[in-house]
């Protein structure tokens, strides 16, 4: 029995061993993917956006003089310059919408979560210092390499000629007309990846009377790191308005919302193998104590046979998950690897133990183990009720069993 017992452990980490490799395997193939995926998805769809609030300041020139030494005269001359004051304009108001609307993707093994925002945005500004000189309103847009259409730069209503002050930023000059108040009109749509962040300023800044609603058309959504959450959100046939509502509010946090992730095969497939050893020594121990209270010999080289069994489960859900679902990978190979069990176990120890204590342990450990990863979140609290579970049934089973004469 203690040899049979070697035999088996032996059996187990070889599989174990095995299973590990398989799961660096797909692990380093998906981050390889990724890496390259990534940018091409970024070329097609889009990046993390974030959107930053307008710049708007007041310039002011005024002439210098000042004594610099010249070469030719060797001697100090006093030249005269014009010098430019930049003062910051404030933002009276901010009035946002922001519509995403989610449309994932899939390249190889992964799901990228890309989406089309509408933006919107209205903001009221007065220059109040009551110097002369012009006012350059400043927009930055969320990405450099970004796609904007229908894009709206608006003053007062009416649409002003602007600049490319740098690749991702344009600019506009307007006549400084004294405590007058002016509207911004900001307005494009865009297509972005993960993540959409609203930026009042870098670092902390002032905000006044500012709104912002974002519409999803779905759920599961998060909030990004250093991002405050809404004031307040209702949900809506097909998804959420999420408001941000603040009279006078200092902050260095932005607002924004973190697209849900579908589940990706890739990683999936890699945590699934990964814990494959845990679902075979359940599977192996309670085999082995089921075949000692039946009486049953089944020889070390019948548990590689199933051990092998099992593995092809993992082996052929890494490499299918490639091409169909996760969903109809799983379901093909649990009935890929039941049927290798059973109809091998059916010739070892008959049809009864093979349909029967074998088939519901692997269903258990194998496949339902396996498909608890379905459910982030409750992984470990499915897995740690099925291990007590086991250990009740064990107990209760050879409860009185007299090991000293067990063979």
């Amino acid at each position: 029995m203690a040899k049979n017992i070697a035999a088996i452990i032996a059996v187990f980490i070889l599989a174990a061993v095995g299973w590990m490799i398989l799961g660096a395997t797909i692990m380093a193939r998906t981050d390889t993917q990724d890496r390259h995926l990534r940018e091409a998805v970024g070329d097609l769809w889009g990046t993390p956006l974030q959107q930053n609030s307008p710049v708007i300041q007041l310039l002011v020139s005024r002439d210098v003089t000042r004594d610099v030494w010249d070469e030719h005269v060797k001697g100090y001359v006093t030249k005269s310059e014009t010098v430019v004051d930049r003062f910051p304009v404030e933002l009276l108001q901010g009035k946002i919408q922001a519509d995403l609307h989610l449309d994932q993707r899939q390249k190889g093994l992964l799901w990228y979560s890309t989406y089309q925002v509408h933006f919107t945005g209205n903001y009221v500004f007065q220059e109040t210092s009551h110097r002369t000189g012009d006012i350059v309103v400043c927009f930055s847009f969320p990405a450099e390499k970004g796609l904007y259409d229908e894009f709206r730069f608006e003053i007062d209503g009416i649409k002003v000629p602007f600049r490319r002050a740098e690749a991702n930023r344009v600019s506009a000059t307007i006549p400084n007309t004294l405590s007058a108040q002016h509207t911004l009109t900001i307005g494009y749509v865009s297509q972005g990846l993960d993540t959409f962040i609203y930026r009042f300023a870098d670092g902390i800044s002032e905000v006044h009377d500012f709104t912002c609603v974002m519409t999803t058309d779905f759920n599961g959504f998060d909030f990004p790191s250093n991002t405050l959450s809404p004031t307040s959100k209702q949900h809506k046939s097909d998804g959420w308005e999420l408001t941000w509502n603040y009279k006078d509010l200092i902050t260095g946090n932005g607002i924004g919302v973190k697209m849900p992730l579908k589940l990706n095969p890739g990683p999936m497939a890699s945590r699934i193998s990964f814990f494959a050893p845990v679902s075979l020594g359940f599977f192996f121990f309670l085999l082995f104590i089921i075949s000692i209270l039946k009486n049953v010999e089944i020889h070390p080289i019948n548990y590689f046979f199933l051990a092998a069994a099992f593995f092809t489960f993992h082996l052929l859900l890494a490499y299918l998950v490639d091409h169909i679902s996760i969903h109809l990978a799983f379901i093909i190979c649990s009935a890929v690897s039941l049927f290798l069990t059973i109809s091998y176990m059916r010739l070892v120890v008959g049809n009864r133990f093979a349909f029967m204590e074998t088939a519901i342990a692997q269903l258990i450990y194998l496949i339902g183990f396996s498909y608890a990863f379905f459910f982030e979140g409750f992984t470990g609290l499915t897995i740690t009720i099925g291990s007590i579970v086991t250990l009740f049934v064990v107990m209760q089973l050879t409860g009185r069993t007299n090991w000293q004469n067990t063979n």
